[in-house]
């Protein structure tokens, strides 16, 4: 009977590990912090948060809608709807008191979301040519121009852009192969390679400038973004993803942009807006940047072409 209960006890365990490991960290981070903010407002107003009732949640997304954008009344939807899940009861989002309620605010406030400004060519080449233009060390500059080209070039998530190792890359006659092995949108690192090929100009060509950089560098093994510690010595550890948005913001400041609507995303919508504008299709980009649907992606690509296909151009004044 002890080694059945010890078995039973056994299987609890990995299978509470098998769901914590269903979702990345940073999902669970992000349930963890919604569910949090849920339990402040049930404990406030002397409601039951776990398990709770369809009610309760409409009230507090009515709530929340009075600062938040409907895509955040959504994701805190879903993360309270999680937590009752992991924890063993069932909440009924579908529910007509939180489904009309959600309609109605999105009616009110409208759910346009606007997204953080995508770095064009121009901002891209303006972040680059300040760069050079800085009074430090080669290495530090080899390091940011290489971080931002390869960023760019290769629609990179901040997340995926920082977890490069040097086992990743593989140059070949026509440029870089890089193997993602696990993003956010692929859980179970069935991984993918991204090809960014040469550059005509090699001011601006990422493979050229990561060459640079793993030569000055010489990192033969391990992340290839890494730290600088203090009197620019380069450590072991890798970049964080703020420091990619920190690193945007700073240079796109220098170069006299507004850096208020950037952020480390802006690569990537970046990557994706441009490729868009010079004609590639939606399954191109979405082969180099690993989106899944293609809802985004024609996103960037009706907004790249506002003005390409404007039926006012057709007028003449």
């Amino acid at each position: 009977m002890n080694d059945l209960t010890t078995d039973i006890k056994l299987l609890h365990e990995a299978t509470l590990n098998n769901l914590k490991s269903s979702k990345a960290k940073n999902t669970l981070r992000a349930y963890k912090s919604d569910f949090k903010d849920f339990e402040i407002f049930c404990l406030k107003h002397g409601f039951k948060s776990l398990p709770t009732e369809p009610k309760i949640v409409s009230l507090y997304i009515t709530h929340v809608s009075k600062k938040s954008k409907i895509s955040t009344l959504r994701r805190r939807l879903v993360s309270i709807s999680m937590v009752h899940k992991l924890k063993g009861h069932y909440l009924d989002t579908k529910h007509p008191i939180i489904v009309e309620n959600l309609m109605g605010i999105r009616r009110v406030k409208g759910s346009i979301q606007r997204g953080k400004k995508p770095i064009l060519i121009n901002h891209l080449k303006s972040i680059i040519n300040v760069i050079n233009n800085q009074n430090f060390d080669e290495i530090k500059k080899l390091r940011d121009k290489s971080l931002i080209l390869v960023g760019f070039g290769g629609g990179f998530r901040r997340s995926e852009l920082i977890s490069i190792d040097y086992d990743d890359l593989e140059f070949v006659k026509e440029g870089l192969k890089i193997n993602i092995r696990k993003s956010k949108t692929d859980q179970f690192g069935e991984g993918m390679i991204k090809a960014l090929p040469y550059f005509s100009n090699e001011a601006y060509c990422p493979v050229t400038n990561l060459k640079k950089w793993l030569e000055i560098s010489k990192i033969k093994s391990g992340p290839i973004f890494r730290r600088f510690s203090k009197g620019l010595s380069l450590a072991s550890k890798r970049l964080t993803d703020q420091s990619v948005v920190l690193l945007i913001k700073e240079y796109l400041s220098i170069a006299g942009i507004d850096n208020k609507n950037f952020s480390g995303h802006s690569l990537r919508s970046g990557f994706a807006t441009v490729a868009a504008e010079s004609g590639a299709d939606e399954r191109s980009i979405m082969a180099m940047t690993g989106h899944k649907t293609t809802e985004m992606v024609r996103r960037y690509i009706k907004e790249a072409n506002l003005f390409k296909n404007n039926a006012l151009n057709k007028i003449n004044i």
